[in-house]
């Protein structure tokens, strides 16, 4: 369904991290959200690099870092490099109007990468944070960058390509 309803542009974008995992073959990290029903998601496009909202004054890399865990488990990584801008896209009028979103346009994301340095098996989607929180993801894979862009929502696919043009030097061995 297209609908032509106007974004409220008064509403701020939600400050928001992103996250994206190498591991030591260049292939990063994505997950299967569990929300597979939402209706602007259509077949295939449930997957996405970890993030999440930066809370209060945090400093958005502890932000990410905290994220990274508590939606993964991961804990063991090395700075790669960040985005230097913040990078935004706007909700759906579909999406918006669900009510925990109804209080934002969409997100400006501030974008890290990070090289796993631990084993994969503190990977851990089903009990992320040590079960401390709400599972985001039914499964897990390693993908190549240049993939991620056909793999997410329409909505997000510009995020995801900007994503993955700074990262491209990370994404090898």
């Amino acid at each position: 369904m297209v609908t032509t309803e106007a974004m409220p542009i008064d509403l701020p974008y939600r400050p928001a991290v992103g996250i994206a995992v190498f591991n030591p073959a260049g292939l990063v990290w994505i997950g299967r959200r569990i929300e597979e029903s939402a209706p602007v998601e259509g077949p295939g496009l449930w997957w996405q690099m970890p993030q999440g909202g930066i809370d209060g004054d945090e400093d958005p890399r502890q932000a990410a870092i905290r994220e990274l865990h508590e939606e993964t488990g991961i804990r063991s990584v090395a700075p790669l490099g960040e985005v230097e801008s913040w990078l935004t896209y706007d909700f759906p009028p579909e999406v918006l109007r669900q009510s925990r979103r109804k209080r934002y346009r969409g997100q400006k994301q501030k974008w890290f990468a990070f090289r796993l340095t631990g084993p994969e098996s503190e990977i851990d989607v089903v009990r992320p944070g040590g079960g401390a929180s709400e599972p985001e993801f039914s499964q897990w894979r390693w993908e190549r960058l240049e993939r991620l862009p056909g793999l997410i929502i329409p909505f997000k696919r510009p995020v995801y390509e900007a994503v993955a043009d700074a990262f491209r030097q990370f994404a090898a061995p």
